[in-house]
């Protein structure tokens, strides 16, 4: 089991240290898995959809929408100190269900890391 989280820690630190280097190739990648997000999650400020807008994403602290019904789970992350950043992000969409126990969100989560990395970089682009 520690191996296990030393590798995904060692990975979350690749992707993290990665994303510093934003290109516009990486921004399209990034956007074209996006696409598996947007049935449910908007990048407009107020506009929820069945997940929260992911607007101003970056900094917000967990269950941090107004007007938006999260899960009890989401919401004690969240009082427990639970902030977006790069790092808690890329650790939440390996696999959303492990990292947040009793989150809502039913997606499985994303394999690649170069999925994961490329999806942060759009992300922290179009959100701001």
């Amino acid at each position: 089991m520690k191996k296990k989280s030393s590798l995904l820690l060692a990975a979350t630190i690749l992707i993290v240290c990665s994303t510093s280097n934003v290109g516009s190739d990486n921004l399209k990648k990034g956007k074209r898995v996006f696409n598996k997000c947007k049935a449910c999650h908007t990048l407009v400020t107020g506009k929820n959809r069945v997940g929260p807008s992911l607007k101003g994403v970056f900094g917000r602290r967990a269950g941090g929408v107004p007007k938006y019904r999260y899960s009890k789970a989401m919401k004690k992350a969240g009082q427990g100190g639970l902030v977006w950043s790069e790092t808690t992000m890329a650790k939440y969409l390996v696999k959303p269900r492990s990292f947040i126990k009793g989150t809502k969100m039913s997606f499985v989560g994303l394999r690649k890391d170069s999925d994961i990395k490329n999806l942060i970089v759009f992300l922290k682009n179009a959100t701001q």
